[in-house]
């Protein structure tokens, strides 16, 4: 285990080897903190925004951290994709999204195809807002409408009612968006197999590219976790998982990821690149971002939580929450931690030239993985089961090799990263 696992603030100088020495494809997350107000599920890095929110100082800071971050290690890779993350991105105008993009473009090359993606939510869009981030050069939106039943929505804390998400759906047609993802939550309070394929339904009738379909859990820190809502037990949720998968396959959408399906051709390239792992810049209060070095080693690095304290160390290093260089025996679990969320999985080379490492460092995994029935694996490739999905935490157990057996947990601050990054 990394010397800095579950200390923020610790920063390790010198990387370790092994190294990869092609660098992967690069992206960029961008975290916007702020919601109207905080759901009780949310365990993200958002905080209820002020009465008038500092825009033109936060996008400040949002560049010089950007600076700072290049002026460490110089980047000459096109970036691949763009992600506005919240926090609710959609409380920014219009010009403040544009006005970031141009920035980054002035300081990076985007790739012809780059895709660039934000998060609205239902209830805080409106039909010229839409219009102002296409002209900003966003291409892709993700919209936050967890469930399209009044009454889950209400209990969820949601600020917007399905009429809105309606809305937003076709306000977003109406601006030029032809892609767009739309985030379904099940297993809600009150929630019935019925409603849950009512609520992937309505969301198939209003044509998104791209739906994210997860289980509400209750997390630690949050409102839900001090006064738990009664929630589905564990047959009822397993049988609202299959029956709206059966659904989504019935219309078409591949479901390619542990909670994402998509059209043909519409997977989210922004989070493959994640699973793939490539690389991503981080700015922004919370932000975490993965960046290999060549010959040097790969770092996880995450920026302070607090608004007030990342505008206030605008650019400068107080600015880093902490970084963690992967030592050699840390990266096969980190690795795995991505790609084993992917249907297909990995192939062997890929791991090789992404991690810098030889195949033999997973060949115990690959093993007793193969032996449980957990994965397939062939001479080229790596690829969980359908029994290896449904017990992905024991499968990645099996990677974390740096660790004695009695203390193999998932290391804290690699799972908030990859977590967080992809909010």
């Amino acid at each position: 285990m990394s010397a800095v696992t579950g200390a923020a603030t610790d920063v390790r100088t010198q990387a370790p080897h092994p190294a990869p020495d092609v660098l992967p494809p690069l992206a960029i997350y961008i975290h916007i903190p702020w919601c109207v107000r905080k759901c009780p599920y949310c365990d993200f890095n958002s905080h209820a925004a002020p009465e008038a929110l500092p825009v033109d100082a936060y996008v400040d800071a949002l560049l010089a951290d950007l600076d700072a971050d290049l002026a460490d290690a110089p980047e000459t890779r096109d970036v691949c994709s763009v992600f506005f993350g919240g926090g609710t991105p959609s409380l920014m105008p219009g010009t403040a999204i544009a006005r970031i993009l141009d920035g980054v473009r002035q300081r990076l090359a985007f790739a012809p195809d780059c895709e660039i993606t934000l998060e609205a939510n239902p209830g805080t869009v409106e039909h010229d807002r839409f219009e102002s981030y296409r002209a900003a050069g966003v291409n892709r939106l993700s919209l936050g409408v967890q469930s399209f039943d009044d009454t889950a929505l209400h209990r969820l804390g949601r600020i917007h009612d399905a009429a809105q998400a309606v809305h937003a759906a076709a306000a977003a047609r109406a601006a030029g968006f032809d892609n767009f993802n739309l985030d379904l939550m099940f297993a809600l309070p009150g929630q019935t197999e019925r409603s849950a394929l009512d609520d992937i339904d309505q969301a198939l009738a209003l044509g998104p590219t791209h739906l994210s379909h997860y289980q509400l859990t209750i997390e630690p820190n949050t409102v839900f976790a001090a006064r738990p809502p009664a929630l589905p037990d564990h047959d009822l949720a397993w049988g609202m998982q299959e029956a709206c998968q059966a659904r989504l396959a019935n219309a078409r959408f591949a479901h390619y990821e542990v909670s994402a399906y998509a059209r043909a051709g519409r997977e989210c390239r922004h989070n493959l690149n994640y699973w793939q792992y490539g690389d991503y810049l981080g700015i922004g209060a919370g932000a975490h971002a993965k960046r290999t070095h060549a010959g040097a080693g790969i770092e996880r690095r995450w920026k302070v939580k607090q608004p007030r304290s990342y505008l206030a160390h605008r650019g400068a290093p107080g600015r880093i929450g902490g970084r963690q260089w992967l030592a050699a025996g840390e990266i096969p679990f980190d690795y795995a931690l991505n790609a084993l969320r992917l249907h297909r999985g990995f192939a062997l080379a890929d791991f090789e030239a992404r991690t810098g490492l030889p195949r033999e460092a997973i060949a115990r995994a690959l093993h007793d993985g193969r032996a449980r029935g957990w994965l397939d694996v062939s001479a080229t490739t790596v690829s969980p089961t359908l029994h290896g999905r449904n017990f992905l935490n024991d499968v990645l157990e099996l990677f974390l090799v740096a660790t004695p057996v009695a203390d193999r947990r998932i290391p804290a601050t690699i799972a908030e990263s990859v977590r967080e990054s992809v909010a």
